[in-house]
């Protein structure tokens, strides 16, 4: 890992009746419209669903260094995240942030250290901890069959 602080350039652009194109160095370019709940089309990734995308993300990857470092043998791994975007105080926010990672290892033995692992990525998920947002995360370790 390189030397912190790091910095993360995005480039957005728009013309009136066309979806946002977002470009970032040499990655693929990330089509972008409001979602349906704002009058979008719902066809293409909103804001809102980067976020939590980005949250989702963000705790797999923090999970994955843990467990490489920890030695832990795992499967697969799915984390979803809800978000509730609501009005306060006249501004519109997110509220409430629910995540659930669902980890599927194949050694009973490990679950437990598997469920300890799981909690101290989403200790250091740095996205989540970024977010003003009320968090709630919930693990679950299943035994493969």
């Amino acid at each position: 890992m390189e030397q912190l602080p790091h910095r993360y350039t995005v480039n957005v652009i728009s013309a009136p009746d066309t979806s946002l194109s977002v470009f970032s160095n040499d990655l693929p370019v990330i089509k972008v419209a409001a979602p349906k709940e704002y009058g979008g089309p719902g066809d293409q990734w909103s804001p809102e669903e980067l976020l939590m995308a980005s949250l989702s993300s963000c705790l797999i990857l923090s999970f994955k260094a843990i467990a490489r470092a920890s030695k832990l043998e795992w499967d697969d791994l799915q984390c979803d995240s809800v978000g509730t975007l609501d009005k306060v105080d006249g501004a519109v926010l997110f509220t409430k942030i629910n995540t659930k990672a669902t980890l599927s290892v194949a050694d009973s033995n490990v679950v437990e250290k598997a469920e300890r692992l799981l909690r101290k990525a989403e200790a250091t998920c740095f996205i989540s901890h970024s977010l003003s947002s009320e968090l709630h995360f919930e693990a679950e370790v299943n035994v493969k069959a």
